[in-house]
C-alpha cells in the first residue's frame, strides 16, 4: 500500500494540485533552466527523441489548471506553462518488469516541466525518482531509468 499512495501523491505533485516542490523531497529530482518555456519543451522533446523514444503523451496541466479555476473557486494563478511528457523504453522497462512484474508501475516514465507565474524566466524540469528497492535484477533496471531520465532534464536544461 504504501508503493501505491507514494505514487498517488507523488502524480497529485506532478499534476500541480499539491504545494510547490519542497528542498526535502528525495523522490523528485528537480533542475533550474534559465529559459524560455518554449526552448525547454524543445529541448526535452529532442533529448527524447534523440535517443530513439517516442513521446506517448503531452499533458496539458498548466492549461487545466487555468481553463477549471474558476469552476473549483480559485483565481489563483500558479504557472505561465506545466506539462510533462509520457515515454518508455522497451528495453529498460522489459528489464525491469522481468527482475519484478510489479514494476510496471514506474511506466511510462514522465518528466515534467513548469514556470512559475511569480518566477519569469525559470522553467523547473524534473522527474519523480522511481525508488530502487527489490531484488538486483530490479535495482539495476530502475537505476539505469533513473539515470535516463537525470540526463534527459540535465541536456534540456543545459547542464549536461
Amino acid at each position: 500500500m504504501y508503493r501505491l499512495s507514494t505514487l498517488i501523491v507523488a502524480g497529485f505533485v506532478s499534476l500541480g494540485l499539491i504545494a510547490p516542490l519542497q528542498a526535502d523531497d528525495d523522490d523528485i529530482k528537480v533542475i533550474k533552466a534559465k529559459a524560455s518555456f518554449e526552448d525547454v519543451k524543445q529541448d526535452i522533446s529532442d533529448a527524447i527523441v534523440n535517443r530513439g523514444f517516442v513521446i506517448d503523451y503531452n499533458a496539458m496541466i498548466g492549461d487545466m489548471l487555468e481553463r477549471t479555476g474558476k469552476d473549483v473557486g480559485s483565481d489563483k494563478n500558479i504557472y505561465t506553462g506545466a506539462e510533462t511528457v509520457q515515454f518508455c523504453s522497451a528495453v529498460l522497462s522489459r528489464k525491469m518488469m522481468e527482475a519484478d512484474p510489479a514494476n510496471i508501475a514506474y511506466c511510462p516514465y514522465v518528466i515534467f516541466y513548469y514556470e512559475r507565474a511569480d518566477q519569469p524566466g525559470t522553467v523547473y524540469i524534473g522527474f519523480r525518482e522511481l525508488d530502487e528497492d527489490g531484488s538486483d535484477a530490479s535495482e539495476e533496471a530502475k537505476k539505469a531509468v533513473n539515470k535516463l531520465l537525470e540526463d534527459i532534464i540535465k541536456e534540456a536544461a543545459g547542464t549536461s
